[in-house]
């Protein structure tokens, strides 16, 4: 920002009262902050963002894009990949008249058992850090604000609003902030969000690290914004904290006016966040007196699916493929198998704040079936029931006259007078606090249902508080539903459900009903239903007789809803029951197996050796089926690299503690997270960090040693390049991520045994070879020194490991750091001699 504008912004802060400041560091909602006409500054939108931009509302009425889940998006290894999905962020943002999004999310996969994972983007600070920055440099591009969360140590979901963790200095800084630097340093967010969680005794909203290193070493001139209803007291004011979210309530207001009356909290503390959120209007264009640069970026909607699709597909990973199983030999197929309830209504997010309503899904049933040629015979059988919830009642089974929508909604006030009657298309409704009509006390939500199938039908609804649901008249709940997980928003965010069994005859109609007294945070409720089943010993069998009938099958399996989701912790990676056992029925009768995955973060598949192949699309978003099509059939590669480590069994698994001890956790593992714990151990996992196959093989044909490391003066910058030379020897085009490590052999402190130092991907045609330049940063050869509270290099030779896998490695070269070669905070420009021959591996 010039010189002239922060002068313009201190004229703006002095024309506020001390009561208009105080107004402003509060929510003015669930999530709009206050305008303020004194100084020209309109309110801003902010909205949850990581797998899509939600916006103010939440339901079928107000669709939004759904994008492949961070995970997938760090599967991809590719900085422009994500950039291209920061684009799409933004032009979601941008129609939904969105100013801020609250992504990406960047803590880490301490424990693979981490319920909020695919959330997340990596299990390696540097991994996610690069494409975190490329996702937030697209978004902002565009005048539309990133918020980096959350600040820091917010790994896991078990009493995460109030975990203290315990943790060393060096962790702190090299592993768990290391992301948030890279960011910070490279593309400049606008916004940073304060953690639930404390950090060595304090909450991250009253930190002093939301100053030192975030604001004094890194330069960040944004908004540090709290985490919903994270902010506990007064002492946040006097921190870092600009802006206590949401509101209008929170325990600023009048108490903050009071305490700067009395000298408690300096008022220049209050100028310095009014400012910094002046400063973020001005960036977004909510300031009249700045214009503010906002590129036109309007997307079609053929366009974004198209999008999608490619990054859906870019990021899924093919673990095993077995006698070349894959792509499937089409032009040999007369019919596939596809088995799975996920083949028909497949994950394509995970749960809690980061959902958001696609206009249409393509599930991996419809994506082969519009893919394979007309003559391909296509079946389809659940063969094993998931115990997730029920979905959304199906938009077909709604009754309605002709011309009128489906659903009615009423808002009515305490004694029951209608404020506001709505009409919908669907049985859902999600409407935050700030957004429910003003006057209304209870909502009331209708609809009829006509059943398409005869039998024992599940139809419950999904939300909390004080709810009625009727069923023709005949009341099947009426009282309180409790959230069922701990934080702030577990009853609009991840509320429960509650299903009853009855008896339906099809096509006749079935009246429904819900009422719900609205609680504070809003009004949640949906309709859920879940057809007749067969028992569970017939649908396995009708799975077998399928896949004997079939050239290959294809067998969809992954987590419920009651696995992974937001507000908890996963008890173990196992996949739900029955889930293995189909797995190995359809082996057992179809050589041509190929297992899909629908996951957001790693499960155990006992089963992958009995399969010709395995292949993760983790929560691929909307497009998924599309996507998973074009791989099984070769119209796509599979590009995909594990972004983090997947074990064989729990008990290999070297970190898993994410429950604290009397209220504290521990990071007892220090700088040994993922593929380093694994390493430490010398236990080998089923799948290592990096790894994934094409439908090419690659030789790695040479490495050039690396050229003379310099400090560059920012820990981002190249301090070096590794040029890797690497040939397609397949007969097909595809992609490669080369990968490199540091290792540093009898080093005098403790280290992971290698750490990922850089990586590019790489795309060449059969017989081609390509030269690979890896930029190396400087911080990669820098270490925490707690002694100094700055950052040092231990001279000595560092080793170079060059491969396609963090197990994968194929070629060794090294470089010397020698003594009196300072890192420091701010750095300097010393030339650091390379040296070293490689040596093949």
């Amino acid at each position: 920002m010039s010189h002239q504008l922060e002068a313009h912004l201190d004229a703006l802060v002095g024309k506020l009262d001390l009561a208009r400041k105080v107004r402003l560091l509060t929510g003015a909602a669930h999530s709009r902050t206050y305008a303020e006409p004194a100084v020209g500054l309109r309110e801003m939108i902010l909205s949850d963002g990581p797998a899509g931009v939600r916006g103010l509302t939440s339901d079928d009425e107000a669709p939004s894009a759904c994008l492949p889940c961070p995970t997938a998006i760090a599967a991809t290894w590719d900085t422009g990949r994500a950039a291209d999905v920061g684009r799409l962020l933004a032009a979601e943002a941008r129609r939904k008249d969105v100013d801020v999004v609250l992504a990406p999310t960047i803590n880490l996969h301490r424990s693979p058992v981490g319920g909020r994972h695919f959330e997340c983007l990596s299990e390696d600070p540097l991994l996610s850090g690069l494409l975190g920055g490329a996702l937030v440099g697209a978004l902002q591009e565009h005048g539309v604000a990133a918020t980096v969360k959350h600040y820091v140590a917010n790994d896991s979901e078990t009493e995460r609003f109030s975990a203290d963790v315990r943790l060393g200095e060096r962790p702190l800084r090299e592993v768990y902030l290391a992301p948030f630097e890279d960011i910070v340093q490279s593309a400049r967010p606008w916004l940073v969000m304060a953690a639930y969680n404390a950090v060595n005794g304090t909450t991250m909203t009253e930190h002093a690290l939301l100053d030192d290193p975030l604001r004094t070493r890194w330069g960040f001139d944004g908004v540090v914004v709290s985490d919903w209803r994270a902010t506990r007291s007064l002492a946040a004011a006097a921190a870092g904290l600009d802006l206590a979210m949401p509101g209008p309530d929170g325990p600023w207001g009048e108490a903050l006016r009071t305490a700067v009356e009395d000298g408690a909290v300096p008022e220049s503390a209050l100028d310095a966040k009014i400012r910094n959120l002046l400063r973020l209007a001005a960036r977004v264009g909510a300031l009249d007196s700045v214009a503010a640069e906002r590129p036109a970026i309007a997307v079609g909607g053929g366009e974004v699916r198209a999008r999608l699709r490619t990054a859906a597909a870019d990021g899924t990973v093919l673990l095993h493929n077995a006698r070349a199983a894959l792509p499937l030999p089409v032009e040999r197929i007369r019919r596939v198998a596809v088995i799975g309830e996920l083949a028909e209504n497949p994950r394509i997010q995970g749960g809690g704040s980061a959902e958001v309503r696609p206009a249409h899904v393509v599930s991996p049933l419809d994506g082969l079936v519009s893919a394979l040629p007309p003559e391909v015979e296509v079946t389809y059988t659940a063969g094993s029931y998931l115990d997730g919830d029920p979905g959304a009642l199906p938009p077909a089974l709604l009754h309605a006259r002709a011309g009128e929508p489906a659903a009615r909604v009423r808002w009515l006030t305490e004694s029951g007078d209608e404020v506001l009657t709505e009409r919908r298309e669907t049985g859902e409704l999600v409407r935050f606090g700030s957004d429910v009509p003003e006057g209304a006390a209870t909502v009331e939500l209708t609809a009829t249902m006509r059943p398409d199938l005869t039998g024992t039908w599940q139809l419950g609804f999904r939300g909390a508080g004080t709810i009625t649901f009727e069923v023709e008249g005949r009341t099947l709940h009426d009282g309180y539903v409790a959230p069922e997980h701990d934080g702030p928003g577990a009853d609009i965010l991840t509320p429960p459900m509650r299903t009853f069994d009855l008896e339906l005859v099809a096509g006749r109609p079935v009246r429904l009903l819900l009422r719900q007294r609205i609680p504070d945070s809003g009004a949640t409720l949906s309709f859920r239903s879940r057809r007749p089943r067969r028992s569970p010993a017939e649908e396995l069998s009708r799975a077998r007789q399928a896949a004997r009938a079939a050239d290959a099958a294809i067998v969809v399996v992954g987590t419920s809803s009651q696995i992974e989701s937001e507000g908890f912790d996963r008890a173990h990676l196992s996949l739900p029951a029955g889930q293995d056992d189909l797995v190995r029925a359809v082996a057992g009768e179809n050589a041509n197996t190929v297992a899909v995955v629908n996951a957001g973060a790693p499960v155990l598949l006992p089963w992958s050796d009995d399969v010709a192949a395995v292949l993760v699309t983790w929560f691929g978003g909307q497009e998924v089926g599309a996507a998973l099509a074009d791989v099984l059939t070769g119209a796509a590669e599979p590009g995909g690299r594990l972004p983090m480590t997947w074990p064989r069994r729990m008990e290999d698994v070297p970190v898993l503690d994410t429950r604290p001890v009397d209220g504290r956790l521990h990071y007892r593992e220090g700088l040994h997270v993922g593929y380093r714990a694994w390493l430490r151990d010398g236990v080998e996992p089923a799948y290592p960090f990096g790894h994934g196959l094409g439908y090419t093989t690659w030789e790695l044909a040479g490495v050039r040693p690396p050229e003379a490391v310099r400090n560059t003066g920012d820990p981002g910058r190249p301090a070096t390049v590794v040029t890797a030379t690497v040939r397609n020897t397949g007969d097909r085009a595809g992609k490669q991520v080369v990968q490199v490590y540091l290792a540093r052999p009898g080093s005098a402190i403790d280290r992971p045994a290698r750490w990922l130092a850089g990586f590019a991907p790489v795309h060449a045609g059969p017989g081609q070879t390509a030269d690979v330049d890896v930029t190396v940063p400087w911080r990669a050869f820098c270490h925490w020194d707690p002694r100094q509270g700055d950052w040092t290099v231990e001279p000595g030779t560092f080793d170079v490991h060059v491969g396609f896998s963090s197990a994968d490695l194929h070629t060794t070269t090294s470089v010397d750091v020698p003594s009196g070669t300072q890192a420091g905070s701010r750095g300097s420009d010393n030339p650091v001699p390379a040296r070293g021959a490689s040596r093949d591996q």
